[in-house]
């Protein structure tokens, strides 16, 4: 079962030489890699159509490789597409983190005389309209890892195919952390990849844009109870019997008794309208206080806290960040991917810009050089295990999608930031959930997933956080959690009622769900 197909061949740029063909452009490994330092199609000011650089989850102006392709044109058009597709998978705290990260992108687009474009609904739709209204002929969007994403990527291809002329393109492009020439070559055990000690790549500056000299209609930034009521109309929501599932989960119903022995009632309180004035300090807390947010400035301002934990300050802002982490600090070094993930995975703030700015505090710290014993500081080792990790994972979910193997077509699904792989099988009949048991993952069904399908079931197999090829990120693993995953992954991505089938701790997981 092929997991994706693509009507016509897409461009792919990187800053590194070409590291593998993903499933979107296998069919054409080489005329399909476009190198920022050595373009196979040099853009000539005179001739060059309008481009659009479409934001998707890469809301930063620093270190955009698109950005500095897409800048090479006369005419650019900054977007954003509150699509249902990509919101209805935030929580509200994200929503939040997506209007103060906006607002500041538009800020730092107009910083270089352009502008961010805001529009609501389907992005093909949105796109093939601008498409025709500036004579766009290339759509710049970053290379995906999660399914539904490259099926979005998919539509937006096929729908600009059938636009009068035909002729406007999907360029895809990525931010190589690893110089890596191969991604088939992947190793599968990160602590091996972690022995070759491959050197990260080096962040771009920003780009000089073009002008925004097109009378176009830029729209205005919601506010989140606005956003939130765009996301709650979604026409092809679940039914609210089935998606108040959510409400129902062991742990939420923990979590409410154990709030009204204290005396809180958790629904009053998160019924209290979050205001989104600008805040007035550097680094930026959302509103339940659970994560840094802001532009890629305060992300910055907060990552120089993080890492200076241990000096001490007399900075209120930091101060704060401060007393957040060690809230947050679980477990060592867990504090930073539950302050700074979301933004990462907005892409506020890129990986070796962070891996870059940890580096270099490092050096600072210690006359100029790298101690070959290890960092120095347990807040830089746990940045820059986190980043290197969290790269780690998206380049095997890349290669899973490039594999020989069509046994288990891999598919990747993101929970709570953190890459999960499962497969699908079967086309008809009722829903099939298979749940391995403690130390398996979803290969552990490897022959019964199509002896089930074939038996007129859809099957569906997960390998949940912490096991197999999903992501092991730093966090305390609990049978909770993992019920948690599993009834998201029957409400995101099944979305119907499914049997259950667990071996071992699977199964208790799925009478927790």
């Amino acid at each position: 079962m092929a997991l994706l197909s693509i009507p016509r061949p897409l461009f792919l740029l990187s800053l590194a030489p070409h590291i593998g063909s993903s499933s979107r452009t296998r069919r054409h490994p080489c005329s399909c890699s476009l190198s920022l330092q050595q373009p196979t199609r040099r853009l000539q000011k005179s001739d060059a159509g309008s481009a659009i650089l479409w934001f998707k989850q890469d809301l930063r102006v620093d270190d955009h490789p698109g950005l500095v392709q897409a800048a090479k044109f006369p005419s650019l058009v900054p977007l954003y597409v509150f699509d249902h597709q990509i919101l209805s998978r935030y929580s509200d705290e994200m929503l939040e983190l997506v209007l103060f990260a906006l607002e500041d992108l538009r800020l730092s687009l107009k910083e270089q005389g352009s502008n961010l474009m805001i529009r609501f609904g389907n992005a093909e739709n949105v796109i093939k309209d601008l498409v025709l209204k500036v004579k766009g002929t290339d759509v710049f969007a970053e290379e995906e890892v999660e399914y539904h994403l490259r099926q979005m990527l998919d539509v937006v291809e096929e729908t600009l195919v059938k636009t009068p002329s035909g002729t406007a393109k999907i360029v895809l492009w990525r931010t190589p952390f690893y110089d890596i020439k191969n991604l088939k070559e992947l190793s599968s055990s990160y602590e091996e990849f972690m022995k070759l000690k491959l050197p990260v790549t080096s962040p771009v500056v920003a780009p000089t844009l073009p002008g925004a000299n097109m009378e176009l209609d830029w729209g205005i930034i919601p506010t989140l109870d606005e956003l939130k009521k765009f996301v709650n109309d979604n026409p092809t929501k679940l039914k609210e019997s089935w998606s108040s599932i959510r409400d129902l989960s062991t742990e939420s119903i923990l979590l409410k008794k154990l709030a009204k022995s204290r005396g809180n009632n958790l629904s009053n309180k998160s019924s209290v309208p979050i205001q989104r004035k600008r805040p007035q300090n550097t680094v930026f807390v959302t509103s339940k206080g659970n994560v840094v947010g802001g532009g890629t400035s305060k992300i910055l301002n907060g990552l120089a806290a993080y890492l200076r934990y241990l000096e001490g300050t007399g900075r209120d802002d930091w101060q704060e960040l401060h007393e957040k982490l060690r809230n947050a600090e679980v477990k060592e070094g867990a504090s930073f991917l539950q302050l700074f993930g979301p933004a990462l995975n907005l892409g506020i703030i890129s990986k070796r810009r962070v891996h870059y700015e940890t580096i270099k505090y490092e050096k600072e710290r210690n006359g100029g050089f790298l101690s070959p014993f290890g960092y120095s500081t347990a807040n830089v080792a746990a940045v820059a295990d986190a980043v290197c990790s969290t790269e780690w994972y998206r380049l095997l979910g890349l290669k899973s999608q490039i594999s020989d193997e069509v046994k288990y077509p891999i598919r990747i699904w993101r929970w709570n930031g953190y890459l999960i792989q499962y497969t699908v099988a079967g086309s008809e009949g009722p829903a099939t959930l298979l749940v391995h048991g403690f130390g398996a993952f979803l290969e552990h069904y490897r022959d019964n997933i199509h002896n089930i399908s074939e038996g007129r079931n859809r099957v569906w197999a997960i390998t949940v956080l912490g096991f197999g090829k999903s992501e092991k990120p730093n966090v305390v693993y609990t049978e909770l959690m993992w019920a948690e995953l599993l009834r998201d992954f029957v409400i995101e991505v099944v979305g119907e009622p499914v049997h259950l089938v667990g071996n071992s701790i699977g199964g208790m997981l799925q009478v927790l769900a």
